[in-house]
């Protein structure tokens, strides 16, 4: 398999993992007191969607941070 292609599968996996990891942490979180009645399809969607950012971005702090150690191998 190339290395790109490889890569690439990491990242995609890596984003999904940290997604789902976040979606299961924040249901810990009690959301119901900032909620607004009947106004719960809007709150969903910013359930996900801070997830998704949030997810986003400690998969891609993981992965440079794997860049980063592999990349400081070269030096030495």
């Amino acid at each position: 398999m190339p290395l790109v292609m490889m890569q690439s599968l990491i990242d995609l996996v890596s984003h999904v993992f940290f997604v789902l990891v976040v979606f299961w942490a924040m249901q810990a979180l009690k959301t119901d007191v900032l909620i607004k009645k009947h106004h719960i399809p809007q709150a969903r969607i910013l359930y996900i969607v801070i997830s998704i950012a949030v997810g986003y971005s400690v998969s891609n702090f993981f992965i440079d941070f794997v860049l980063s150690i592999q990349n400081l191998f070269f030096l030495l």
